[in-house]
């Protein structure tokens, strides 16, 4: 999923505010905060990427040829997605 830097920022302001707001977190300097945020955000949707193109790359490769969209197709990514983002350490 491809995130605009507009979506990024707001998401990233969410959950700053939120973090605050809900006590679990009182920052000392909250453009750094912010930027940290946003930088974890930008890798995890890298990271998420990565393993969702992986995953779809191992069932093409499969030998008996899955059908994209169908619904062992859609098992299969899933399966292997996940043990992409576990080999991630998510």
């Amino acid at each position: 999923m491809r995130f605009t830097e507009e979506r990024i920022s707001h998401l990233s302001h969410l959950i700053h505010d939120g973090l605050y707001m809900d006590d679990f977190v009182d920052y000392t300097d909250e453009d750094e905060a912010l930027a940290i945020i946003k930088k974890a955000f930008v890798e995890f949707v890298a990271i998420d990427e990565a393993c969702d193109h992986i995953a779809s790359q191992k069932v093409a490769s499969l030998k008996r040829g899955v059908a994209q969209g169908g619904s062992e197709w859609l098992i299969l990514h899933r399966k292997y997605y996940e043990e992409e983002m576990r080999k991630k350490g998510f």
